[in-house]
């Protein structure tokens, strides 16, 4: 099918989705093959953390343990930079397989590694796949579903991480007893072939080539490529300096930060900083979100165990509840009803985030009960499912077809890199109030301060958020 064939297929489609639902026959096949897509990636995030200790033990990479986290995380900031050129030029299709065979690929490297470099070198393949993925799907929805539908599909996306939240860990876990750590990593590969299978066709018939076909492919921006590849290399910098702690390892954070703050400020939209109108607080307000949540919500166990006494898996099934109540709050955002409101709602949401985050250091207190915590986390969760679809389904509202790539790796940026600042910011402030900076020590830390400087500092953001939210609407 040439691309002005799949452009006027995909007119037809749009006219039809109208009428039609994201499982009605019309849609039935792309979106059960791009929610299974999604559905895998999650279960393998949630489940190598259990294999991964084991892995490093067994590979004797124990003190290279750090970097096959950070080495997933930096070369996916490279594919998100690259799916949205790609897409933005040629259509998804391309970065899509591309991600998912890369994914697969860096699946099996990491699985028969034999040495710890080989498996940190298959993780960092995994993570440009990755990294292709997410920002490809994300221009897969706005193009292939009309406006009206896409709340439902970013529901979908998010209730596709409930079941691997859940059963994720215990999955892995018996796996990597009985049948062997490298499982976890080969068992995933065989199960991409049905979601695409599925997709495919559906991709190649609504999304595939460039959105104005008899223009052709839009030029190669090649000062986003030189900009991706500095981010890529500033942020494996400064995670290396941080992993490294001798007074030499400021000079590679130095240099990660020189390159990483100019390229950060290239690729997010002009006036992100200043929280400017419309699309640009949009991609601010999805890191203010995941980042002031995710550095809050790392801490959780480890003040369940240390400042209360609790089990690991009685810590983390405090947070179990987390998965179902995010997934209702995407939920929430799909209906059409709410539509209208949906600025409203992220200000909701972000007020139930910056509460769950207060509240959860109460039980800091030996007479607040310690479910108050798997409580507030609860309201936290559906407050950011309200906010983490609204911001992707503002997104694609507010950008032009021929920037839905670009701006899909903007917002995927703001995600991962305030993760990463925040965790690193809290991560600091927790060791020099006591929290103690390595996990023997941390186990007996009984200072709350440390904790406080943790969640309180977060909250901040996430009220900061709060206020964001008030200028996603253009005037």
């Amino acid at each position: 099918m040439s691309a002005l064939e799949s452009r006027d297929a995909a007119v037809v489609d749009q006219a039809v989705g109208q009428r039609a639902g994201v499982l009605s026959r019309s849609y039935r096949a792309l979106s059960v093959g791009i929610v299974s897509v999604v559905l895998l990636i999650a279960f393998e995030a949630t489940a190598v953390g259990t294999a991964m200790p084991v892995a490093a033990r067994e590979l004797d990479g124990v003190a290279l343990y750090a970097f096959a986290f950070s080495g997933y995380f930096t070369t996916s900031l490279f594919g998100m930079v690259a799916a949205g050129q790609w897409s933005d030029r040629k259509g998804p299709l391309g970065a899509l397989t591309t991600g998912i065979g890369a994914f697969a690929a860096g699946l099996v490297v990491a699985g028969t590694a034999q040495v710890m470099w080989v498996f940190i070198l298959g993780r960092a393949v995994q993570g440009l796949g990755g990294g292709l993925v997410i920002v490809a799907l994300y221009v897969v929805v706005g193009r292939a579903y009309p406006e009206h539908l896409r709340p439902a599909i970013m529901a979908a996306f998010a209730a596709s991480w409930v079941v691997p939240s859940i059963i994720g860990p215990l999955a892995s876990g018996a796996v990597t007893e009985h049948l062997g750590w490298r499982w976890v990593f080969l068992g995933i590969p065989v199960l991409v072939v049905f979601p695409l299978a599925l997709a495919l066709p559906q991709i190649r018939r609504r999304a595939s080539g460039p959105v104005d076909a008899s223009a052709g492919a839009a030029p190669l921006d090649r000062r986003r490529i030189r900009l991706a590849l500095a981010i890529s290399l500033g942020a494996g910098l400064l995670q290396y300096a941080a992993q490294d702690l001798r007074p030499l390892s400021l000079l590679p954070g130095l240099a990660g930060a020189a390159l990483l703050v100019p390229a950060v400020l290239g690729l997010l939209p002009h006036g992100t900083w200043r929280a400017a109108r419309g699309l640009p607080s949009v991609v601010l307000l999805r890191g203010l979100s995941a980042g002031s949540f995710i550095a809050a919500e790392s801490f959780v166990p480890l003040m369940l165990v240390t400042q209360r006494g609790l089990s690991p898996t009685l810590a983390g099934f405090s947070l179990a509840a987390g998965g179902v109540t995010w997934a209702l709050g995407s939920w929430v955002q799909s209906r059409p009803r709410v539509a209208p409101y949906r600025e409203r709602l992220t200000t909701g949401g972000m007020v139930l985030v910056a509460a769950a985050i207060v509240a959860a250091p109460s039980v800091l207190l030996p007479a607040v009960p310690v479910w108050t915590v798997a409580v507030a986390w609860a309201f936290g969760c559906f407050g950011m499912g309200l906010v983490i679809s609204s911001t992707s389904v503002l997104l694609l509202k507010l950008s032009a077809p021929e920037e839905a790539g670009a701006n899909s790796a903007a917002l995927q940026i703001s995600d991962a890199l305030s993760n990463v600042v925040l965790l690193a910011a809290t991560g600091a402030a927790f060791a020099a109030l006591g929290g103690g900076g390595t996990a023997a020590a941390a186990a007996h830390a009984t200072r709350p301060g440390a904790f406080a400087a943790v969640f309180l500092p977060t909250a901040a953001v996430a009220l900061v958020g709060a206020w964001v939210t008030r200028r996603l609407r253009e005037r």
